[in-house]
């Protein structure tokens, strides 16, 4: 049993938790996952590591409330107990050599950049920031973010935060001043990374991604996560979850992450309705 630690609400759809694990957190590197299960019945979901502490042996994880299994883990408070903890899974995000990167999140995929904004700063890597949401209210780890970053970028659809645009059009407009980089790591909707992969084509900047499709067992057995990459069949769980971002097919990758929305959504709301009835 795995003991949440600590609890806190980041914005209206979005919780962080730190987790006693301290044989994932010994081994725990940037980019890489893990699967949990919230209870005995429950369904295993991936969730990236968004911060470990070897000494106090925790992980720390951001989630959305999309589905089912999220509701109930937003249930759970600090004291509670997960079921199953299983990782680090993937491989860790290739940060050794970099002396200069654009590290551009997207919305609740800030969680997955930041370790890795965090650990390439703690290299020596000069890192330029630059995140997006859609509005104020759904900001995330503004603060982390401005520490370990050497130049901090925010974005916002609306403009009621940072700058009104799109993270693509302060990339664009961070390049074509003249900034020059080794690679661009872009994290986020699915949408947003094909068009920074495009942009950064366009200028023949390395660009990876880090990609979270439908997984189930995490080892590479099941199939769920497939991808095609390059033209061949990859897996997200173990040939992943960072990929070339010029040689991923996005667009059936898009396709596959809504085949099971409509299923999504009603058990989310037959779980939602569950609880209301425990409450009364």
């Amino acid at each position: 049993m795995f003991k949440i630690l600590m609890k806190k609400v980041l914005n209206p759809t979005v919780t962080m938790m730190e987790i006693d694990a301290p044989f994932v957190a010994k081994k725990a590197q940037p980019g890489q996952f893990i699967i949990l299960r919230v209870d005995q019945d429950g369904e295993r979901i991936p969730l990236t590591i968004a911060d470990y502490n070897r000494e106090k042996g925790t992980i720390t994880i951001i989630f959305q409330i999309v589905g089912a299994t999220t509701e109930k883990l937003n249930h759970l408070q600090e004291g509670d107990f997960l079921c199953d903890f299983v990782g680090p899974l993937g491989v860790p995000s290739h940060v050794q050599g970099l002396k200069k990167v654009a590290v551009v999140g997207g919305g609740v995929g800030c969680a997955i950049a930041y370790p890795i904004a965090k650990k390439l700063h703690e290299l020596g890597t000069e890192v330029h920031s630059i995140v997006g949401f859609r509005n104020q209210d759904l900001v995330i780890l503004e603060d982390e973010f401005q520490k370990v970053s050497h130049r901090f970028i925010l974005m916002s659809d609306d403009g009621s935060c940072g700058e009104k645009g799109l993270v693509t059009d302060a990339l664009r407009k961070l390049i074509e001043s003249g900034e020059q980089y080794d690679e661009v790591i872009a994290i986020g909707p699915l949408i947003m990374m094909k068009f920074v992969a495009k942009l950064t084509k366009e200028f023949q900047i390395k660009t990876v991604v880090s990609m979270n499709p439908i997984m189930i067992d995490g080892t590479g057995m099941c199939g769920g996560c497939r991808l095609t990459v390059g033209g061949k069949t990859k897996f997200a769980c173990v040939d992943g979850p960072d990929f070339d971002g010029h040689l991923v097919d996005f667009d059936e990758a898009m396709e596959r992450a809504t085949s099971y929305r409509d299923f999504e959504r009603h058990r989310y709301e037959e779980t939602c309705n569950l609880f209301q009835k425990e409450v009364q």
